[in-house]
């Protein structure tokens, strides 16, 4: 009896849940030994162990950093990182070490080596044709010293225009380059007031050097991202590679080429992508022209959705009610005006049929007013006339030709791609929109990027090593995405199903899930929320005989020293 104590004594007994899977998906990544190649360290525990941890405490439900000893003390480290290393090991003092030590090395470049040979390591499920970029600000909370105020080098957080609709709160930029829709390939973080212009064209000018890496050369992929990079200078980085953008109606050849298309274009129904839950899916049509800009001929897709803009929805009605504003006014002071003949009266409400105002028209009727001599009338009844005018009756009616081409128009946008329609990577229009489409995955990233509990909660007061959690959120979101691609892909060959949350048998992989909602999106991005997925093995224990090994303590609730 007493060796049966004793053996269960030395037990250690924790929570596995999705981890060991994974831990799986980081050693077949190699994600340790590039991490250790790429930045040698001299520590009791590798660097690639350090950044193994912290990956898998983020795909856990994320501590802030300064509990990451606690997370270590958790779990069976032994099981996850392939050797026993005690929860001491991971302190403050080797988190901010291993910080250092990555930015060092330069977070953005070794995160290209990471994402590099995750696509070596599963070369069949990943398609590398696309490339979608995005970048988005992360709000943060307190008083960043300014770069220039100490000399320093690197990322700089300061105020920007905030796509978290909180100007008052200094930030940094994530951008990110992805593949699959939503696995990133490259990137990195900016100044908190970088233009998306400007960071567009840093990633155009390194393009085909990064994707030759992947064995591409130029023409072999497409850059797909918004409107932002529609600029003189990006267009030109462009060079010989292949791309597919929104082209802003801050040109004219948009509203040009959307006026032509509403007119008589010849216009083709895209296929339909199936609803999801109670949400009816848009109904696109597209039809295509050619357009002009900075001196370059490109493709043009002119491209209508039923659910249409909404931004420029609201701008429509704006615009609408100050025509019927408008008219209204030019209205009440016709009607004021006395005409001394009909035919004046006539040709007056005529004029202002078609001039009230570019949307809106006055309808107008002539009536006769007569003015009566004074003193009392007769007995016979009949009034003495003194005058005789002619005045405007009235009201403003909606130009219904005019009003509904500009309903259509505002339910209208334009790609702008130089992919060819004939030769190998041809792109027929609606394959053109089903590339852009995809840029919505990069959108559900950064309602994980935004986690208040990922980044305001973690008390880093040094950019750089904000700098270097954002290769670690990037590497968790490479991984994460990674594994949901490779499991619907292999759904997909099979042929086979897996349990869904509702207990039936389903062919989707659903995309960062759980009850624990993350906060995130803002402007043009996904505000739904993303969660991440704390559930995928509830209940599933890793029971593992540790003899002679002594646990680390967690560490104690603390002020954290990795500042």
């Amino acid at each position: 009896m007493s060796d049966a104590r004793s053996v269960l004594d030395a037990m250690q007994v924790s929570q596995a849940e999705h981890l060991p899977l994974v831990a799986a998906f980081l050693e077949r990544m190699g994600l340790a030994a590039v991490v250790n190649a790429a930045v040698p360290s001299e520590m009791a525990v590798d660097l690639g162990s350090v950044v193994k941890l912290m990956i898998l405490d983020t795909l856990s439900g994320r501590s802030p950093l300064y509990r990451l000893e606690r997370f270590a003390g958790s779990v069976d480290t032994g099981l996850l990182l392939g050797k026993e290393v005690s929860a001491g090991a991971f302190n403050d003092t080797t988190l901010g070490r291993a910080l250092d030590a990555i930015y060092e090395c330069g977070s953005e470049q070794l995160f290209s080596q990471v994402a590099l040979a995750a696509a070596a390591a599963f070369p069949a499920d990943v398609d590398m044709r696309h490339l979608h970029f995005l970048a988005t600000s992360v709000s943060v909370w307190g008083e960043y010293a300014a770069r220039e105020a100490d000399g320093a080098e690197g990322l700089r957080i300061t105020f920007g225009y905030s796509k978290d609709l909180r100007p008052d709160l200094k930030q940094f930029l994530v951008q990110m380059l992805c593949v699959q829709r939503n696995i990133p390939v490259l990137g990195g973080c900016a100044d908190g007031n970088a233009s998306d212009k400007t960071i567009n064209n840093a990633v155009l000018t390194n393009l085909s050097k990064h994707m030759a890496r992947h064995g591409l050369a130029e023409g072999a992929f497409i850059y797909i991202a918004d409107a932002a990079m529609v600029t003189a200078k990006n267009l030109e980085a462009v060079g010989g590679n292949l791309f597919i953008t929104r082209l802003p109606f801050t040109y004219g050849e948009a509203e040009r080429v959307v006026s032509e298309a509403l007119a008589g274009g010849a216009w083709a129904a895209a296929p339909q992508a199936p609803s999801s839950g109670s949400r009816k899916a848009a109904a696109y049509r597209v039809c295509e022209a050619a357009v002009s800009i900075e001196g370059r001929s490109y493709r043009a897709i002119v491209v209508h959705s039923d659910a249409g803009d909404k931004r420029r929805q609201k701008k429509l009605e704006r615009m609408l009610s100050a025509s019927r504003e408008q008219a209204a006014e030019i209205l009440k002071a016709a009607k004021k005006t006395e005409y001394f003949c009909r035919e004046d009266a006539a040709a007056a409400a005529e004029k202002l049929a078609g001039e009230a105002s570019r949307y809106h028209a006055c309808e107008c009727a002539v009536r006769e007013k007569l003015t009566y001599t004074r003193g009392r009338p007769p007995k016979s009844g009949a009034r003495k006339v003194a005058k005789t005018r002619y005045v405007l009756e009235g009201s403003v009616l909606e130009r219904s030709t005019a009003v509904e081409r500009l309903r259509e128009a505002a339910g209208c946008f334009v790609l702008l791609t130089n992919v060819p329609a004939e030769g190998e990577m041809a792109h027929t229009p609606c394959e053109v929109l089903a590339a852009y489409k995809e840029q919505h995955g990069i959108e559900r990233n950064f309602g994980f990027l935004k986690d208040p509990l990922i980044v305001n909660d973690i008390f880093l007061k040094r950019p750089d090593r904000i700098e270097v959690l954002g290769f670690i959120l990037l590497a968790s979101l490479l991984t994460w995405n990674l594994m949901e691609h490779v499991m619907r892909e292999h759904l997909k060959r099979s042929a086979s199903t897996i349990s869904g949350w509702d207990r039936k048998p389903t062919r989707k992989a659903h995309h960062l899930h759980d009850e624990h909602q993350v906060q995130g999106g803002a402007g043009g991005e996904d505000r739904r929320g993303v969660a991440l997925h704390r559930a995928a093995q509830r209940g599933a224990a890793a029971v593992r005989p540790r003899f002679g090994a002594q646990r680390g303590s967690p560490a104690e609730e603390r002020q954290p020293t990795c500042s």
